[in-house]
């Protein structure tokens, strides 16, 4: 397989010959139902070695090696008729879902899938490139791991796509602290192309797999929702890279959407782990599914008070939030008490700008408790900018290098130059307000009030002067003009 940003440019390039395809957006969407159709397919070559009794759900005719493998195959006319005509509505509509698990997860693929693509021409020489790729082999599959996260780099820059998209480096802080174990239930309720999934998966493989049994429960223990069809696309193609052939438990709804009341002990996870969408409203009525005292339509909100609720006792959390969530009033402070008084809140990470950048510049922090007893006190930690850095951008993204003092602190927890406690009563006293800044900072500029006023005075009367010889400059200057 070739350069990894050259077959993305090279397959790029291809696409913008094409008059159907219209932005990122909508190259994105076209590249994974072909990515996953091909992933399909390998994987099914491995498991018909494996089984003799192996059937695919799909067709023969719809199977990859059979219309798409051939490099001299069908093309033009033919190759577009084909996927418009057949591959298209028998997946969406035809696909019986008796045929198993693996049928659904294609079925529901399909539903959020849209060939956008005009030239069968251009979609034959598309389909050569991803053919490169043997998701079998894994220097090919950790190759594509680099080329699927700049695909999710792309969706930044796709319009509000950019909204699910995490950066790794705070994914795997995220996952490195909370540490899910061998059993554990982990969600993402609202999980956009399943970037926290996917590290989870890796962090659990890395340090508790020894069997293929644990291997088998690693893949069971992954759950996923995501409202919109590009990104929940990208998600369940995310996870059948990771290992999880059939992931029917990412799914494609709106966790918002079930009645706050109907959530019950088998909904319940040890571990949730998320990013949900803040600066947005909810559509009218998703605010009736929560009790009266929580009701708003602002999504990040909503999910906090939903997370609390679906976490175990003694299940443990790290959410991003804006920080507006921090310092809001009103039913943000009820939101709050009952995160205080539900669970222990005992880390609040303080993200710099541009984190997220170019999606948003809105100031975020990451949110750390474990559900079941209420909270003593709340420790903060500063995460500085690196040396020389002073703030992120798409070219220059923060690096996972950067926790590494977060890391070293976290089990030995002493107050330095970025973190401090707080006791829980001056939160409560303070109206609950989470938003509170760094008392160790030292201003090395500090200057008594004193001269500083005395330095304004100076000013202030430099600017006078300045003033009277503009305007002395200017009556001469019309006086010159008179007499002329």
């Amino acid at each position: 397989m070739g350069n990894v940003s050259g077959i993305i440019k090279s397959i790029q390039d291809i696409m913008r010959k094409d008059v159907g395809v219209d932005g990122d957006a909508q190259r994105i969407g076209q590249l994974v139902w072909m990515f996953f159709l091909k992933i399909v397919d390998d994987r099914e070559a491995e498991q018909e070695l494996l089984d003799d009794d192996f059937q695919s759900p799909l067709p023969d005719r719809l199977r990859w090696c059979n219309w798409a493998k051939d490099s001299e195959g069908m093309t033009g006319d033919e190759l577009q008729s084909f996927v418009d005509t057949d591959l298209f509505p028998t997946t969406l509509t035809e696909l019986p879902t008796t045929a198993g698990p693996q049928a659904v997860v294609i079925r529901n693929v399909f539903q959020d899938a849209y060939n956008y693509m005009k030239s069968g021409t251009l979609m034959r020489q598309v389909i050569n490139k991803i053919n490169e790729i043997d998701f079998n082999s894994t220097e090919d599959r950790h190759m594509f791991g680099d080329i699927y996260e700049q695909i999710l780099k792309d969706l930044q820059s796709a319009g509000n796509a950019g909204e699910f998209y995490t950066p790794r480096a705070v994914t795997q802080f995220m996952v490195d602290m909370v540490d899910p174990l061998l059993d554990d239930k982990v969600l993402d309720p609202a999980c956009g192309t399943g970037g926290f999934l996917a590290c989870a998966i890796d962090h659990k493989r890395r340090k508790y797999e020894k069997s293929a049994e644990d291997r088998t429960t690693i893949n069971g223990s992954i759950y996923g929702v995501e409202k919109k069809a590009l990104p929940h696309l990208l998600a369940t193609t995310n996870m059948i890279l990771h290992g999880i052939d059939v992931p029917t438990n990412i799914r494609h709804d709106n966790t918002l959407n079930k009645s706050y009341s109907d959530y019950g002990p088998k909904d319940r996870v040890e571990v949730i782990l998320t990013n949900p969408p803040f600066g947005g409203m909810e559509e009218d009525g998703i605010e009736n599914n929560f009790p009266a005292t929580f009701r708003t339509r602002e999504t990040a909100d909503l999910f906090l008070v939903l997370i609390i609720n679906l976490l175990k006792k003694d299940g443990r959390a790290a959410v991003v939030l804006p920080d507006g969530t921090l310092f809001g009033e009103g039913i943000k402070t009820r939101i709050k008490e009952k995160l205080l008084s539900e669970c222990n809140l005992h880390t609040i990470v303080r993200l710099p700008n541009g984190v997220f950048n170019p999606y948003t510049g809105i100031k975020t922090n990451i949110l750390f408790f474990d559900k079941g007893t209420k909270t003593e006190s709340v420790w903060y930690y500063e995460h500085p900018y690196p040396e020389g850095v002073k703030s992120y951008n798409k070219t220059k993204p923060m690096r996972i290098e950067e926790f590494e003092p977060e890391k070293a602190w976290w089990n030995n927890r002493v107050e330095n130059e970025f973190a401090w406690q707080v006791p829980v009563q001056q939160i409560i006293d303070n109206n609950y307000n989470l938003d509170i800044s760094n008392p160790n900072v030292v201003d090395a500029e500090h200057t008594p009030p004193s001269v500083l006023l005395k330095k304004f005075e100076a000013n202030q009367e430099a600017m006078m002067k300045t003033q009277e010889q503009l305007k002395a400059i200017l009556a001469e200057a019309l006086s010159n003009g008179d007499g002329a």
